[in-house]
């Protein structure tokens, strides 16, 4: 199956009837393999507050296509060299954190794309383009479909939201609600009316202009609430968390 078919399918399945997936924390390339049999949708590997290497990032990528799992990788910062490095090791897609300025918008879909769509770092000697086995030019037209997704994280990422909409190359905005709760002034009320009407809005913008919208949940009654606001591209909570969280449920039940 070739990137931008995958890409598509998975779209298509967001919009639809919503996708769910899950970060990741965990060096062990084995604990991602497992999780893609679980009905998953896709795996966040967080590089920016996880321990994760490069090294670490191609043996969980190369578990993600050994399963087809879709691999999403979030990076540090819009600036940040892991986005060619992450693309090149052969993520299906980066995330990319605290995006505030339409400025770093536009750097994001220049660092992540190729010609004529950006101006990303060429090297076919790379795992995405098959160690240079692939057609280069099937190679650079199909890495043209990779997953892009904005991290809104505070007012002023919000305050953009309209212009970053319009943006041609933006396939998700991910809005992260309890740093949006702390810069509205609800720290950690990510059910205050104002929290919620203000996701209400921006799940109206989005699909008014056939962008996806995401978010993070850690408990099945925020999942539910945030699909019935229009979210389809859900986060929930973090392998290590939720490997703990069960056998807390396991010592309970012993008790």
């Amino acid at each position: 199956m070739t990137q931008s078919i995958k890409i598509n399918s998975f779209i298509i399945k967001a919009r639809t009837s919503g996708v769910l997936g899950y970060f990741s924390k965990t060096t062990d390339s084995s604990i991602i393999e497992a999780t893609s049999n679980t009905g998953m949708d896709f795996v966040i590997i967080d590089m920016e507050h996880g321990p994760v290497t490069t090294e670490t990032l191609k043996h969980h990528l190369m578990a993600c296509k050994s399963s087809d799992f879709l691999s999403i990788v979030r990076v540090d910062s819009y600036d940040s060299n892991l986005i060619g490095k992450a693309l090149d090791l052969g993520a299906n897609g980066i995330q990319i954190p605290s995006v505030s300025k339409v400025e770093q918008v536009k750097e994001i879909l220049n660092r992540s794309k190729f010609h004529p769509e950006g101006a990303r770092g060429v090297c076919r000697f790379v795992r995405a383009a098959e160690y240079a086995h692939k057609d280069q030019y099937n190679y650079f037209k199909d890495a043209n479909s990779n997953l892009i997704i904005v991290q809104l994280e505070g007012v002023d990422g919000i305050n953009i939201f309209e212009e970053i909409i319009k943006f041609t190359g933006i396939d998700i905005i991910f809005i992260g609600p309890y740093d949006l709760s702390q810069s509205i002034g609800f720290p950690g009320q990510i059910d205050h009316p104002k929290i919620i009407e203000t996701i209400k809005n921006l799940s109206k913008m989005a699909k008014e202009h056939d962008i996806l919208l995401g978010t993070f949940c850690d408990s099945p009654d925020d999942l539910l609430k945030w699909k019935k606001l229009g979210i389809n591209y859900l986060a929930y909570s973090v392998d290590i968390a939720l490997f703990a969280d069960k056998l807390k449920e396991l010592n309970n039940i012993r008790k």
